[in-house]
């Protein structure tokens, strides 16, 4: 297992590397820079204004001299800065990451607490109006876009309970705890219930498949209780689609917030890289592909741990 463990992390060396070239060569060829953004819609900047911002941020040097200076600079654990505002990258991260994974954290326990007990129900009571329902609920998250819930629900609210209007500002979980809940509270459950409805059907599927295992039959057959059949004997089998599931979710909780986070004004990493795209803010891109990137291969490898966790049977060499 601890060789494993070393060639996995090993292993994350080249695949990181991969990544930032990929996303320093795509963002260079992308058509037109944040120069031309510079001037707005009709004020364009000049040819010698433009070679000037350029020089300032290391632009006319050649592809390699900047790539090779930029994984030196993420190696000190320096991002750059913004070409529109001047702030280090590593300052407004500081300030979004705290709330994306507030988001996340939210949002990952109401997916866990709708989807994995109505899967469990749906299969232990198959063909019953549980079930069905259960199964009704879960296709209708997975086919509705939560972001048409999120628009429809903020237009209702401003139509017919202006209490439940969302605040234009976000307010911080330690000035304002009550406040920032409140205005959390959707956003999380839109995002959560998006997944739910995977959580749902895995966890449906994965359960039906162990209940019908000889094992299962056994321990009916010693007379256990349907409690402890369940949980103690199925549960714990059934968990390895459901941490698959889980680990997919995750990467989606730091950087597919983006409608979510758009929607409600949400200053998280979802939004702010949005407006860093949109502007073609390409240190900042780089720094987020960076930090998804990391959170898929993280994320990725403690799944795999969890499998050997969970089960005793699945070993790594």
């Amino acid at each position: 297992m601890q060789r494993y463990i070393i060639r996995r992390v090993v292993l994350m060396i080249p695949t990181m590397l991969g990544t930032t070239f990929l996303v320093f060569a795509m963002m260079r060829l992308m058509p037109g820079d944040f120069t031309d953004f510079l001037g707005g819609d009709f004020g364009a900047l000049d040819a010698e204004t433009k070679a000037l911002i350029q020089a300032e941020f290391g632009l006319d040097q050649n592809w390699a001299t900047q790539y090779i200076g930029w994984i030196g600079d993420l190696l000190r654990g320096d991002f750059g800065v913004s070409v529109y505002s001047g702030r280090p990258i590593s300052g407004d991260l500081l300030q979004r990451l705290p709330i994306t994974l507030e988001l996340g954290i939210f949002a990952m326990a109401i997916n866990l607490i709708i989807g994995i007990p109505i899967g469990i129900i749906s299969a232990v009571r198959q063909f019953s109006w549980y079930d069905y329902t259960g199964r009704a609920g879960a296709i209708a998250l997975l086919a509705v876009p939560n972001f048409w819930i999120a628009l429809l629900a903020i237009s209702l609210a401003g139509k017919y309970a202006l209490w439940a209007v969302p605040s234009p500002t976000y307010p911080g979980l330690f000035e304002d705890p009550i406040a920032n809940l409140k205005f959390m509270a959707f956003p999380a459950l839109l995002t959560g219930a998006a997944g739910a409805g995977y959580q749902m059907r895995f966890g449906r599927t994965a359960m039906l498949e162990v209940m019908r295992q000889d094992y299962i039959r056994t321990a009916w057959s010693k007379g256990l209780q349907e409690r402890a059949v369940i949980l103690k004997h199925g549960l714990r089998n059934a968990l390895i689609p459901i941490v698959t599931v889980i680990g997919l979710f995750l990467p989606a909780l730091i950087g597919g917030t983006v409608v979510i986070e758009t929607i409600y004004s949400i200053p998280g990493m979802g939004r702010y890289f949005i407006h860093a795209l949109n502007g073609r803010d390409l240190f900042i891109v780089q720094a987020l592909a960076v930090i998804f990137t990391m959170v898929v291969i993280v994320s990725n490898f403690l799944v795999d741990i969890a499998y050997s966790i969970l089960n005793p049977r699945i070993r790594y060499s």
